[in-house]
């Protein structure tokens, strides 16, 4: 009987090399298909995707599985990184990740699969999938400190037909304990954290080689003036470190928290001391992607968290128009338009929108 052929991403990391062993264990034809979305080196003059991509050829070669490599940073710049920009240039904190997924590794990737034979696409990410209610759900991963769900909420239903992720039901000690006994060369690798397209580099000097940085006045929540950013964009709700602030005059020597930003006067608003500004009780999204048949037409309740590593928390959403209205039980601190708001019921991610407003 002729093997039915996956293509699975690989990064070059100890999850997707896993992911692609156990794969072939079950039986899969696999290949492995290397991303290439940036086109730049680090501060160094170290090319990361370079090194990447010579793992994936190392890990490919043990496993003895074909493995190929394409440039989608054409479609990265035009889809995602331009996006990325213009969400700073209006004050917002983007997750440039989220979309990634949609728009590039089950979009143009997929395509590209396709052409290679692939009858399933696989990802190392830590989610789950099931069919068994005749439609897609995608589900939390065994391993609730990596579920990764969060950063899957946009993708459509349809984009998630013929995936597999083999690592839903792995903890991550089990998939560096795998690595080990396959000797796999990514077996000791770090994950790789923050934007994947900055690396190692620093945030600040990054963002301002693409926007032009403008200072301005920080000031409290009575308007006094007690200090000078950089630049509205390196700052976040919520955000306490790298604000230069020392002691100011008749203030308490607490420290001091970003609870606004006054983008159409570029001024950063800060409380001395984690205050009731930086709380609120709800907010609105929209851009809305809901996963799998489920009736999104008016109310329900559900869990919901705002930021990857937040614990889900009881709310209430109500749609009307295409925009969600989101009141939570408990107020929520520093909730921050441009990232995004991502539902739950029990083990199953509902999808997610991108929170446009915050309710105080």
């Amino acid at each position: 009987m002729k093997k039915k052929t996956v293509v699975i991403g690989m990064s070059g990391g100890v999850d997707s090399s896993v992911a692609a062993k156990i794969l072939l264990e079950e039986g899969y034809y696999v290949i492995g298909l290397f991303m290439h979305n940036w086109d730049d080196s680090d501060e160094n003059g170290e090319c990361s995707s370079a090194n990447d991509w010579a793992d994936v050829q190392a890990v490919c070669g043990k496993l003895d599985i074909p493995c190929y490599s394409v440039n989608f940073s054409k479609e990265y710049m035009e889809h995602v990184f331009s996006y990325f920009l213009d969400e700073y240039k209006i004050g917002r904190t983007p997750n440039p990740d989220v979309l990634c997924n949609r728009e590039i590794k089950f979009g143009p990737f997929v395509s590209y699969a396709r052409r290679l034979g692939a009858e399933y696409i696989a990802t190392g990410h830590y989610c789950g999938i099931s069919h068994a209610s005749g439609t897609v759900q995608l589900l939390k991963a065994a391993d609730t400190e990596k579920d990764q769900t969060y950063f899957l909420n946009q993708v459509k239903t349809e984009q998630l037909m013929d995936v597999k992720f083999p690592l839903a039901k792995l903890t991550k000690d089990e998939v560096r304990f795998l690595a080990n006994k396959y000797k796999l060369v990514t077996a000791a690798k770090k994950d790789s954290t923050g934007i994947c397209f900055i690396g190692e580099r620093k945030f600040k000097e990054f963002l301002q080689t693409y926007l032009p940085m403008q200072k301005g006045r920080i000031v409290d929540l009575s308007g006094k003036e007690i200090g000078e950013h950089d630049g509205l964009m390196f700052y976040t709700l919520g955000q306490r470190r790298g604000l230069k602030i020392g002691g100011v005059k008749d203030e308490d020597n607490n420290r001091w928290y970003v609870v606004d930003k006054q983008v159409n006067r570029n001024i950063l608003v800060v409380s001395n001391g984690e205050g009731k500004e930086l709380y609120s009780k709800g907010l609105t999204a929209t851009n809305l992607n809901f996963i799998g048949d489920m009736d999104f037409s008016s109310t329900f309740a559900c869990t919901a968290k705002c930021r990857y590593r937040q614990t889900e928390q009881d709310c209430a959403v109500s749609i009307n128009d295409g925009e969600a209205i989101v009141e939570f039980l408990d107020p929520q601190r520093a909730v921050t338009p441009g990232q995004y708001v991502v539902f739950y019921k029990e083990d199953r991610c509902l999808g997610g929108g991108v929170i446009d407003e915050i309710i105080k």
